[in-house]
């Protein structure tokens, strides 16, 4: 029964990337159809991202109260719902209106299997189920650049992944029963149910709280900048079609995807900490790669490489979290990571979009660049607080 729950948790994990790289994908399209500035991406993604922020904050009330296996079901149903919203929305007004939903369903069911996968799975699982997530992300471009080639529209296109996101509340809520205790496979799936929760005035001042928060902001920050402006930058900069920068903007997530593949087993043999540095210095090489006049050639093969970068550096970070912070408190710990991480995805793809607009595109890799330079140093803060 353990092992038919992973293959659930296998399928949530897809179903949490697939919407996360649509807007990028389908916004060099949309904006012109709504008669909006290409800016207006950031402030869609920034209402999403601040949804997951509260609901990420309140993830442990929740888990407690309901359990992992009713906050997913229900958040993935809620992503569903803001999906179909997507799809029939006329204005951008009514997308930013669904884009309300659409973020609340997304971080109270993130923070809850993260911390449950950190505490019943090693590590290499946590890095094949967000393998699992960059399935999801990167079929979702292709989804809708499919949609785009064959003129349906980007409403189709939001529409074919709402469609599978219902399926999936569907398997989620016939595999309720399996969230239950299974005391034969010696595995407590509710061991964060119950019990008081932290309130983020004491969570944030365990040591290294302040460290590891900074540091998935930085994290998420450089993925949600690069997923989002990855196309419009081969757009505007590079003079590639709409329609081709929606289908090579995948490449980023197929890094991300082919990366944990790739991670779950070297997890064997390094530490979660030699991985993130590995990750770390492979978005170095990768920007470095779009950075430098070097070819398309280059440019598309450095957001592969800062794909693969990132690969190890989300799974890895949280996998760390119970062994850093402790069992007792990583649910409380993790949604608040996730609240960081949000507040990343929340502000500097936003950012980005005034550079774009004010000063230049062009700017994109050098962005990337200072985010990585912070991260890199609050990470080693991290490290240094718990004498890793």
């Amino acid at each position: 029964m353990f092992q038919l729950l992973l293959i659930v948790i296998y399928l949530s994990f897809i179903s949490l990337g697939l919407p996360d790289s649509l807007l990028g994908a389908a916004w060099p399209t949309m904006y012109g159809e709504l008669s909006v500035p290409v800016s207006y991406a950031g402030i869609i993604s920034m209402i999403i991202a601040a949804g997951t922020i509260v609901s990420s904050l309140l993830s442990d009330r929740l888990v407690r109260t309901l359990g992992v296996g009713k906050v997913t079901a229900v958040s993935v149903a809620m992503t569903a719902a803001a999906l179909l919203g997507f799809s029939v929305s006329p204005s951008f007004f009514i997308l930013c209106l669904w884009a309300v939903p659409y973020g609340l369903g997304a971080g109270s069911v993130d923070a809850a299997l993260n911390n449950y996968v950190a505490l019943h799975y090693a590590s290499r699982h946590m890095s094949w189920l967000h393998c699992m997530w960059g399935v999801g992300a990167s079929t979702g471009p292709y989804i809708m650049g499919y949609a785009l080639t064959k003129g349906q529209g980007w409403h189709m296109g939001y529409r074919y992944i709402a469609f599978l996101q219902i399926a999936l509340t569907a398997i989620l809520i016939l595999s309720l029963p399996l969230w239950q205790k299974d005391a034969s496979a010696g595995a407590n799936t509710e061991e964060t149910s119950g019990g008081k929760s932290l309130p983020l005035s004491q969570v944030i001042q365990i040591p290294g709280a302040k460290a590891v928060m900074i540091t998935f902001f930085c994290y998420c920050a450089l993925e949600a900048t690069a997923g989002l402006w990855a196309g419009s930058f081969l757009v505007l900069c590079h003079g590639f079609s709409e329609k081709t920068a929606a289908s090579w903007s995948a490449l980023f997530y197929l890094g991300i995807t082919a990366g944990r593949a790739i991670s779950g087993f070297l997890t064997f043999k390094f530490s979660d900490a030699q991985m993130i540095r590995l990750g770390q210095t492979l978005i170095f090489l990768g920007i470095a790669a779009i950075l430098l006049p070097l070819g398309n050639v280059f440019l598309l093969a450095g957001l592969i490489l800062i794909g693969v970068g990132c690969a190890p550096i989300y799974p890895c970070i949280i996998h760390s979290t119970p062994a850093n912070f402790g069992a007792d408190k990583s649910q409380a710990v993790i949604g608040v990571q996730m609240a960081s991480a949000y507040v990343g995805t929340c502000l500097m793809p936003p950012i980005f979009g005034w550079i774009a607009n004010h000063i230049s595109p062009a700017l994109f890799p050098v962005y990337l660049l200072l985010i990585l330079l912070l991260m890199i140093i609050m990470h080693e803060t991290l490290l240094r607080s718990k004498n890793v």
